[in-house]
């Protein structure tokens, strides 16, 4: 009787070729269907996966985070469960936008309108996401990730917009979606409000150099005196509208150095910081006995009114840093807080594009860094600048085309987080996270100073907001396209839902039968992808079964980052809907970083296309050292001599035993 027969295999090997041919054989075979077909009817064990936004080819981070999804769905598969992989791409938002614009050699968004139309650009953006649909769909047939790329859910199809509209339908009428005038992070280059997620994303905080000023607010009760104001920010002097002080610190009237015939307010406790020691005060009063005292702002581009341009108290005034005294301006949350409550006059002085308005003297026009410079030397010139210095700080950044963001007035649409952080942090409470720590440091934190979803976007590409206003201000919010065809009676069954041809769409208010057009507004694009558990499904349309059986999601993972987006967007929609958490359990992954521990990126020069990996070693030796190369969420150090190596360690010291074995085990 002869003994086994084993398959020989050659010494030297291309594992790039065996993977192919690996390829090959599970395409004849059809084996991820058979893997689905012959588990049909077993236990499902539900994966949702998190679309990718298709406005680049896919980086080395991302078959990091594919080949993790795929290790745990295959784990399941092998256990016996039914687990559906149902792909989705991310078609809509600033991505896709920018890449087109650069594409088009576009530099304002001016020129969008002005150069291309809407319709034009709306096409080139759809057909850029096509293009880049195809290389996402390509790497992940080539790395191996088990994805039914047949069966995807596309963000910018007429049926996920219509679930995305019932979505904010449902939100809508509970009161928590409403327009309001806030302050929010603004992209004055991409001319469109930022969400606070969007904010806080990775590496949207940049080291930057400022000018820091102190000014001399002189008293109009004490010609001799005026108030030492600090800010970092020299053109919201423009807009100045008062100066608030701290009700419960201490403030000292002490001379003024530069001016001895001169005196100066300031907090006690930074006269010494400022001035040096050894400092007398002449006086000592409490912050509420400054409230009310008027003084002659630094410029006159405000209206007076009764309340501007005096003292007001604040809780958030301290004395860790500056002088002690505020300035404040519309161009700060806190300060538009104080505004309201005590009617202090507003004057937009910035237009979108981060310039001064014509009505702002000799610096209009001037964009807002470029207009500091100018602000200073006219304050230096009329004797109210005390001080200037350089001071460097973290300051957010535009995490699509990383210009450093405004914090702007404007009437947008928000959708009411803040009203339900409590109901956000009970969802989060069953959540298993990976690393634990997420749950409540991380994530946890996110949600416990939560603030209201800034949804709204002035630009093109994305899902409409479905809000109509009529000649009154009165606002109707539509759920479906039926809903739209009823209201503006035609049939809109076919309707594709996107700029300009859903602008078109009118109808009769409602409410008083005026003409109602659509807020011509799109929606930030996270919400889209945090819609998916739903939309996927075109739910409640179609397939309300089929969602029911696949909601919540037993699995997540992407990077730690999505902590800021997809994980707090899925989270916050599914709570707003559903009252919980449309997960169970996510797994964190760390970041990419080249061999010296540096974050990769382009304008550094040191990211890597995972095809140069791939097509070197393979792509298991990646996926290996990814999944293998410590705990999931930490950083990883990539380079093509790290991957060799860890092929050299394990899948040669593999092949090499198998080739010795059949080569000597007869």
């Amino acid at each position: 009787m002869s003994g086994p027969s084993y398959r020989p295999v050659p010494s030297q090997v291309s594992f790039p070729e065996v993977e192919q041919q690996m390829l090959g054989f599970w395409d004849d075979e059809r084996i991820f269907e058979r893997s689905l077909e012959d588990r049909r009817g077993q236990t499902e064990w539900v994966f949702y996966e998190g679309p990718p936004t298709a406005n680049a080819r896919p980086g080395t981070h991302h078959v990091e985070a594919r080949a993790f999804k795929d290790l745990f769905c295959r784990f399941q598969t092998m256990r016996g469960h039914y687990v559906h992989r149902k792909a989705g791409w991310d078609c809509h938002g600033l991505g896709v936008e920018i890449e087109v614009e650069k594409k088009l050699g576009l530099a304002h968004k001016s020129d969008i309108e002005q150069i291309v139309g809407i319709e034009e650009f709306v096409r080139l953006c759809r057909e850029s996401v096509i293009e880049y649909v195809d290389e996402w769909a390509r790497l992940t047939d080539r790395i191996g990730f088990w994805l039914d790329l047949g069966d995807a859910y596309w963000t910018m199809s007429p049926e996920y917009i219509e679930s995305v509209w019932w979505l904010l339908k449902q939100i809508w009428d509970r009161g928590l979606l409403e327009e309001d005038f806030k302050v929010v992070p603004y992209c004055p280059r991409c001319e469109t409000a930022l969400s606070a997620h969007e904010q806080h994303q990775t590496d949207a905080y940049q080291t930057v150099t400022d000018p820091s000023v102190y000014v001399r607010f002189p008293l109009v009760d004490d010609p001799d005196g005026a108030l030492l104001v600090w800010t970092t920010t020299p053109w919201t002097l423009l807009a100045n509208m008062a100066a608030a002080v701290g009700p419960e610190i201490t403030y000292a009237k002490v001379a003024d150095p530069a001016l001895p015939e001169r005196h100066l307010i300031i907090a006690e406790d930074r006269v010494a910081p400022l001035l040096g020691e050894g400092v007398i005060a002449q006086a000592k009063m409490s912050g509420q006995d400054l409230v009310g005292r008027r003084y002659l702002p630094p410029f006159s581009f405000v209206e007076p009114s009764e309340h501007g341009h005096t003292v007001r108290h604040a809780d958030f005034v301290s004395t860790e840093d500056g002088s002690g005294i505020v300035h404040l301006a519309p161009y700060g949350e806190e300060d538009m807080v104080v505004a309201r409550r005590d009617e202090l006059p507003i004057a937009q002085m910035i237009d979108a594009s981060g310039r001064v308005v014509p009505s702002g003297g000799g610096f209009a026009g001037l964009y807002v860094k470029d207009a500091d410079p100018q602000i200073i030397a006219d304050l230096d010139a009329r004797s109210l600048l005390f001080r200037a210095e350089d001071y460097e700080h973290a300051y957010p950044h535009c995490w699509r085309c990383k210009t450093p963001l405004l914090y702007y007035p404007r009437k947008d649409f928000y959708i009411r987080t803040s009203q339900i952080r409590k109901d956000l942090q009970a969802s989060n409470e069953p959540v298993a996270w990976q690393p634990s720590t997420i749950k409540q440091g991380r994530f946890g934190d996110w949600l416990a100073n939560n603030v209201d979803w800034s949804l709204s976007r002035d630009r093109y590409w994305g899902t409409p907001l479905p809000v109509w206003r009529c000649e009154l201000e009165h606002l109707t919010c539509v759920g479906s396209f039926a809903e739209l065809s009823k209201l503006s009676g035609r049939d809109l069954a076919n309707l594709d839902p996107h700029r300009p041809t859903v602008d078109e769409v009118m109808f009769d208010c409602p409410q008083c039968g005026r003409n109602a057009t659509r807020v011509t507004s799109v929606i930030d694009a996270w919400f889209d992808s945090g819609a998916m558990p739903f939309a996927q499904w075109h739910y409640p349309f179609e397939n309300k079964d089929v969602f029911e059986r696949r909601f919540p999601a037993q699995f997540i993972s992407e990077a730690i980052d999505q902590t800021r987006g997809w994980f707090y967007s899925l989270l916050a929609i599914a709570t707003l809907v559903r009252g919980r958490s449309s997960y169970e359990s996510v797994v964190c992954l760390g970041h990419i970083v080249d061999a010296d521990g540096r974050k990769m990126s382009k304008s550094l020069g040191n990211a890597i296309d995972p095809w140069t990996i791939i097509e070197a070693v393979g792509a298991d030796a990646l996926r290996w050292y990814l999944i293998t190369g410590g705990t999931p969420w930490a950083a990883r150090r990539v380079s093509v001599q790290i991957i060799q190596e860890s092929l050299r360690k394990y899948q040669l010291t593999l092949w090499n035993t198998y080739s010795f074995w059949v080569t000597y085990a007869a």
